[in-house]
């Protein structure tokens, strides 16, 4: 019992020593003891914990790495919706947003709180009763993906925090990788024989979205916290400002570079500074984030769909270089429209090696007078893919060659046209290659069914081998197929089989993406899974049926009926079927019991907190329905601002018709 009674009072001043000293290490950057007695102090915990398990505690600093790989990424739901930030590109824009935000608060000024924008991964930390219970990524705005286990590993985010914090309440940051990390960790992975991360911005995503925490581990990320996103129980400071001198009283690490300003002349002078400062900062940003600093100001400004009206993210001006524009290429996408791509001498610009260039259509080719040969301004924005700006006439020889498109598909040698309203060419040839291969890689990523390990690399590699010629053949791939074409591993064609596997218990929204149907993105795959709860529904589904869909209409209707009107893609579904994929939603589909159970919703008008396909997913995810007509099946008619016919129509039947702001306190947004 004393044995026991020496271990509890031994445990509990390790774990106290080590959360101090990390805390110290890892957020103040300010050491108080040596690497060497940091570790000999976690190898005690480590091994009293071992010999005494009950001991153990989710917030003890040994639990930071170790868990077991987990096998999908669960899902969480926002209480309060994590939104994007609307750009400004210069300080007029600036200004522009300072004077609109004066107006709707009918106030000469406002202070603010200038922050950095760091080029990384947003994560939403929740915590109850002192420990971090989950951690999610930003996800739609209203879900993330669950990567709570990878948050662990992350040393400067606080297992638990003081009992001055409130018993809920969550706080959302920005996980990054460090300039000198990345380097490290590309260093790595050259000497490992691996593809080399483009940037940090996606090595820390890609660090984040690992099934095995391990690997999240090994890995130097770390994160700044920019704010509160709710809190249940204590009452929180009253700006801004003061919620992150809050945040950091509790362990959580901030930006030191966070200025408080009281005009927009203030605000300015950060930007034109951090401008002049950041490429020497040891991370990545690309932009000043201004907050409106009064909490109570930002709940009186809202949101006008899914950017809050009380920030504004400032970019940094693009960087730009200047090198030769050697060749024009095209390449076909899964639609078959033929997109040009600049092939250019090797220039560094703000860091980064660039050798291709975006170039959108043969129009604008024209209309920066782009040439073969050029001497060429290149831009880099961030992590936008680099783009031409234009040519340097003066250094033109004479030798430049006028860019055409080509008549014949460059992939299967069919008829290139270019229909009427579209810039785009396109490929006459449904069954041509090149959009077999790109449909192939759309199924595989990560937005659409997530096949982790098949890159373009080894799509490419499958499918000009003749092993896989469309979707459903993945799922017919052995270890041998992998091991004798890619002379990989059977360590690492395991991992990818195991993933291919996963994929077959994606929701139904994913598959619909994955798909690849023309003008069905992510927003329409996830509203037709309200409608349809199998491929099979989906597929018999008329024109005239998918166009009364809200937001659907008559041209994404008729390139639904298309898709499954085609033998190939049904051939597709067909191999999906015998593989086990799912092709049924695994959700419940009943209503009953949500807010707006057996209500119908019809919006006229314009809105301001929302677009329509936002309002109506809103009330379909609280149990309601949303219909494009006025009839006496219909609830609720929302008026926005200059309503139309619609709502006089309800008038005349008697039908209640609610303002925006009704509408918000019906589904819980206020």
């Amino acid at each position: 019992m004393n044995d026991l009674k020496y271990a509890q009072e031994r445990t509990e001043y390790l774990r106290k020593a080590l959360n101090h000293h990390a805390y110290r290490y890892h957020v103040l950057d300010s050491p108080e003891i040596s690497d060497e007695e940091y570790d000999r102090m976690f190898a005690e915990l480590k091994t009293l914990e071992q010999e005494y398990p009950q001991l153990t505690t989710p917030a003890s600093p040994t639990q930071r790495i170790g868990a077991a790989p987990v096998e999908a990424f669960g899902v969480v739901e926002y209480a309060v919706p994590l939104l994007s930030l609307a750009n400004a590109f210069s300080r007029d824009d600036m200004a522009a947003w300072w004077r609109r935000t004066c107006g709707l608060l009918g106030s000469d000024g406002f202070e603010t709180v200038c922050e950095p924008k760091i080029d990384g991964l947003a994560v939403a930390l929740t915590y109850i009763d002192g420990l971090l219970f989950t951690g999610a990524t930003r996800g739609d705005g209203y879900r993330g993906e669950d990567i709570t286990q990878n948050v662990r590993t992350i040393r400067s985010i606080p297992l638990s925090v003081s009992r001055e914090a409130p018993p809920r309440f969550e706080v959302r940051g920005e996980v990054y990788l460090p300039k000198m990390g990345f380097e490290k960790l590309n260093q790595r992975r050259v000497e490992e024989g691996l593809a080399l991360f483009a940037n940090p911005r996606n090595a820390a995503a890609g660090s984040m979205r690992q099934l095995d925490p391990s690997v999240t581990a090994a890995r130097p990320l770390d994160i700044f916290v920019y704010g509160l996103g709710w809190a249940e129980g204590t009452p929180v400071p009253e700006t801004h400002w003061e919620v992150m001198q809050w945040l950091k009283s509790l362990g959580f690490k901030t930006n030191p570079l966070i200025t408080r300003t009281r005009t927009l002349e203030e605000a300015q002078h950060v930007y034109d500074l951090w401008v002049a400062e950041h490429e020497k900062w040891p991370y990545e940003a690309d932009g000043m984030v201004v907050k409106v600093d009064s909490l109570l100001m930002q709940n009186e400004l809202g949101a006008i769909g899914r950017e809050p009206r009380w920030a504004i993210a400032c970019k940094f001006p693009a960087v730009q270089g200047t090198t030769k524009l050697q060749k024009i290429e095209v390449s076909v996408g899964r639609t078959g429209s033929l997109n040009p791509y600049a092939i250019l001498t090797p220039v560094r610009i703000g860091g980064i090696v660039i050798s291709q260039a975006a170039l959108h259509n043969e129009e604008d080719i024209h209309r920066k007078d782009i040439r073969i040969g050029d001497t060429v301004i290149v831009q880099r924005a961030g992590d936008v893919i680099p783009e031409i700006v234009g040519p340097v006439l003066s250094l033109r020889t004479g030798e430049e060659q006028v860019f055409h498109m080509p008549l014949l598909c460059p992939e299967c040698h069919f008829e290139v046209i270019k229909p009427d309203g579209e810039a785009q060419h396109r490929c006459t040839n449904a069954a041509c290659p090149a959009q077999a291969l790109e449909r192939i890689k759309h199924y595989v990523s990560r937005d659409a069914m997530d096949l982790e390990g098949m890159g373009e690399k080894l799509c490419d590699a499958l499918f000009k081998a003749g092993m896989v010629k469309d979707a459903g053949d993945l799922y017919s791939l052995t270890p041998a197929d992998l091991m004798l074409l890619n002379h990989m591993g059977e360590k690492s064609a395991t991992n990818i089989l195991d993933s291919i596997g996963r994929s077959k218990q994606r929701p139904l929204g994913r598959l619909f993406f994955g798909l690849g149907i023309t003008h069905v993105g992510q927003e329409y795959a996830e509203l037709l899974t309200r409608h349809y709860r199998s491929i099979d529904a989906l597929g018999t589904a008329s024109a005239e049926e998918l166009a009364a869909i809200p937001s659907i209409g008559p041209r994404i209707a008729e390139s639904i009926v298309a898709f499954f009107r085609q033998q190939r893609n049904r051939d597709i579904i067909r191999k999906l079927r015998a593989a086990g994929v799912t092709l049924e939603s695994s959700t419940d589909a009943s209503h009953e019991g949500r807010p707006l159970s057996g209500l119908i919703f019809v919006f006229t008008g314009h809105l301001e907190g929302f677009t329509r396909p936002e309002a109506e997913a809103r009330v379909v995810r609280l149990g309601g329905k949303a219909a494009q007509d006025v009839s006496r099946k219909v609830s609720y008619v929302v008026a926005g601002d200059e309503p139309g016919s619609k709502a006089a129509k309800a008038a005349k039947l008697g039908i209640k018709i609610v303002g925006e702001s009704e509408f918000r306190q019906m589904i819980g947004a206020d």
